[in-house]
């Protein structure tokens, strides 16, 4: 079951990409994979459960949003949960890296989400959407087939 709409503000995710960043500079400075493994569950919660009930997506709805002139530009949901639920693999990753001695993989794989999450929140490009859409144009599907 997904919770929310189908369509959000982009400046949420943004938001949400700026905290990630910031979250993901803090492991890599530190190595403290537990705060990793707490993203990691930030992202489930996007991927799996929806952008409604995501932590960072609620923070922007409820301190951000409403001090903001109001938009009519919205964004498809769906792009920005399969870079969730890429995010989340990186993070999970990561956490398996640091907590078994192989720092070098909790590094690595966290370098990657951070890289991804400062694209979107810097220059507005998600990395993980981009993905998405370029598989759904190579997918073939039913529509395609009767073409």
């Amino acid at each position: 079951m997904s919770a929310g709409p189908a369509q959000v503000d982009p400046r949420g995710p943004r938001f949400a990409a700026w905290v990630t960043t910031v979250v993901l500079a803090v492991v890599l400075v530190t190595g403290w994979w537990p705060l990793l493994a707490a993203q990691a569950v930030v992202f489930a919660i996007g991927a799996f459960a929806g952008l409604g009930v995501a932590p960072y997506s609620i923070l922007y709805r409820t301190l951000v949003a409403p001090r903001l002139q109001s938009t009519g530009e919205r964004e498809d949901t769906a792009p920005l949960r399969f870079a969730q639920g890429v995010g989340f693999g990186f993070a999970v990753l990561g956490v398996l890296g640091y907590a078994t001695g192989v720092t070098a993989l909790g590094i690595v794989a966290t370098a990657f989400a951070l890289a991804a999450a400062f694209l979107n929140a810097a220059f507005a490009f998600c990395l993980g959407c981009e993905t998405y859409l370029l598989i759904r144009r190579i997918t073939p599907t039913k529509e395609k087939a009767l073409q």
